[in-house]
Parts: C-alpha cells; structure tokens; sequence
C-alpha cells in the first residue's frame, strides 16, 4: 500500500499534546494545502479563525463542553462556512445577490469540511495529531461573539494542532461492504454487518479500556438519535442570515 493511503488509514483523534509549538513556516504551509482542496465553483467559502488569545480559548474550551486541550494545543484552529467574502464579491462585480439560500449553506459547509480535513491530513504527514471539535456548535452564538463573526459566516467546527503525546490505538470503522453500495441503494446485508462491527466496537472499547467500557457502535448511537440534537442551530443559522429557502 503507498504511503499516502496507510497515512490516511492510520488517522486517530489526538487529545494529548507536548509542549512543542508548531513552527510558523509549517502552520502557514498547512493553511495553504487546506486551501488547495476541492471548492464548489471556486467559491472558497470559508474562513479560518485562528485562535491564539488564551483567555478566548479557555473560554471557547469551557463552551464546547469542557475539553481542556483546546486551551492546551499548539495551534487552535475554528472553521468556519463563509458566504460573506463570496456574495460580497459578486455584488460589487455587479450581481443583483440572492443571500441566505439552503444551497449557499450547504456548498459553505461543504468547502469548510473539504478544507479542514486537507489541513488534517497535511498535519498528520508531518507527525502532527489532531482533533476536530463539534462542541463548538454546543454555544455557535457566544463563540462567533468570540471570534466576531459576521452574519453570513458560521462556526462549523474546531480543531486542536500540535504534537501528540500519546498514541491511541486506530478506532475501528464499518467495513468497506457496508457503505459502499452498487448501482443503487441496497441495505439488505446492513443488519449483519452493524452486528459483527458492534462485536469488534465492543472488543475495542474493552481492551482500550482495560474492561471499564463495556459496550458498542449501536450503544453509542443511541443517545445522538433520542434527543433533539442541537435545536438551537435552526434558529442561530436563521439569525446568522442563513434563511435556508
């Protein structure tokens, strides 16, 4: 397998950083292979917000749940989906702009994503760890009053940078058979196959935690999909000009 595959097969997230800071030179490159990713029409429709005060990100660590290492990473990063820029530009080339449709959301949160994980996958080739933070969407109101959002630019998700201090073992993932379906939609195989993965999870769980998790894939599920999860996104994109028509 070339090098470049079993790079991106080895992914894990990193929550345990040195003290080793990221040289500039390297942070900036990995800006720049972010924005060499596949963009919709061309549109870049992202921002990158880099987060270098400590008290703001403390407090954005205490927003999104708790997690220490956003305040404890070399380099901070959040993502954000950015309409702005773009339809800006095109109204002062003339444009009569249509703002705060369903597809500009999509396209934006698509760019972002296409671009983060670019720079994730650029950083890991250098030995660097990550993790992306979806808590960032727990608050997106008090964290784009952080940042100084716009309306028209949204807080996707974060992402801690640095060098890891710890080597967690590769979470496993579904296997290939059950995601990649042929000519059409096909589920008729998908019950078997989640039960022979929620037997792997379960060993993975068990031997990454010494015997204290005792359970799997489905398990873990279940509180994402009993709940409304993150109601509060409706009414912050409709504020933040996002109509969704």
């Amino acid at each position: 397998m070339n090098p470049t595959i079993e790079l991106l097969k080895s992914h894990r997230s990193i929550r345990k950083f040195t003290d080793q800071a990221i040289p500039r030179e390297l942070f900036v490159e990995l800006i720049r292979a972010g924005q060499s990713a596949a963009t919709s029409s061309h549109v870049q429709a992202y921002s990158v917000i880099h987060v270098v005060n400590p008290q703001n990100r403390q407090k954005i660590a205490e927003l999104a749940g708790g997690q220490a290492y956003i305040a404890e990473c070399s380099d901070f990063l959040v993502f954000c989906a950015d309409m702005k820029r773009s339809t800006g530009a095109a109204e002062r080339a003339g444009a009569d702009v249509v703002r705060g449709m369903t597809e500009q959301l999509v396209v934006a949160s698509v760019d972002t994503a296409l671009m983060a994980q670019n720079v994730a996958i650029a950083a890991e080739s250098e030995g660097l760890g990550l993790c992306y933070i979806g808590g960032i969407r727990n608050n997106p109101a008090e964290i784009s009053e952080i940042l100084h959002l716009p309306e028209h630019v949204y807080p996707v998700f974060g992402m801690c940078l640095g060098y890891p201090d710890q080597r967690p073992e590769v979470k496993p993932r579904l296997p290939a058979e059950t995601i990649l379906k042929e000519d059409y939609y096909q589920d008729e195989q998908d019950e078997a196959q989640v039960a022979d993965f929620d037997a792997t999870m379960n060993t993975y769980y068990l031997e990454r935690t010494g015997g204290n998790k005792d359970t799997n894939w489905s398990e873990q599920l279940k509180p994402l999909f009993t709940s409304k999860l993150r109601p509060h996104m409706k009414d912050f994109l409709h504020g933040k000009g996002f109509r969704m028509e």
